[in-house]
């Protein structure tokens, strides 16, 4: 089993065979920097398995990006509205650097979870994710110092600073870049 599969199924409790079964009704797609599978206002119901590269989701408004989350290998990527109600993204799902997608249309992917209770578990268990994740970036927001919020971010996705802009991510810790770039001195100067 390929590495970005072991984190896949790792993370949403699916087995090996399933993990399996379910890759090989995916089509691999790869993608440039810059790309997206959807922008905002644009329908999509398909899921995408990362299995290469670190994506964005994010929206703007006001003239304001405001970064959601960050996906990396063996994590699953879908535009909620899309997938659930078949209606336009509110977000823009972007590569930050050349990525690999597996993809899988909302039928075929309905049809994955009528299979069995193992796998109808396993499409539970996806959106509980999605949900867990949704709350721990609110709750972060409420961090008492930015400056706990990035060194989690590092220790949970370090390569994020190898690839995303740093306006992405100061964005989405709830920072300006500027403070950013200060937490990041800071930080540096303390290392031994």
């Amino acid at each position: 089993m390929t590495s970005f599969l072991e984190k896949f199924s790792r993370k949403y409790h699916l087995p090996a065979a399933a993990s399996e079964r379910l890759l090989r009704r995916m089509e691999c797609r790869t993608f440039r920097k810059g790309d997206c599978v959807v922008r905002e206002g644009e329908r999509n119901r398909d899921l995408y398995l990362v299995s290469r590269g670190i994506w964005l989701g994010h929206y703007q408004r006001d003239g304001i990006d405001t970064s959601l989350w960050f996906a990396g290998e063996g994590e699953a990527i879908f535009s909620t509205r899309g997938y659930v109600s078949d209606r336009p993204s509110q977000i823009t799902i972007e590569a930050m650097c050349d990525a690999e997608l597996y993809a899988i249309s909302h039928p075929e992917l309905e049809a994955f979870f009528g299979e069995s209770v193992e796998t109808a578990n396993f499409g539970r268990r996806l959106f509980e994710e999605q949900f867990l994740d949704l709350e721990n970036w609110l709750l972060a927001g409420g961090a008492p110092r930015a400056e706990e919020r990035y060194r989690l971010l590092m220790e949970e996705n370090p390569e994020l600073l190898r690839i995303v802009p740093l306006k992405y991510i100061a964005s989405y810790l709830w920072i300006t870049p500027q403070s950013l770039s200060r937490i990041r001195a800071r930080l540096n100067r303390r290392k031994p």
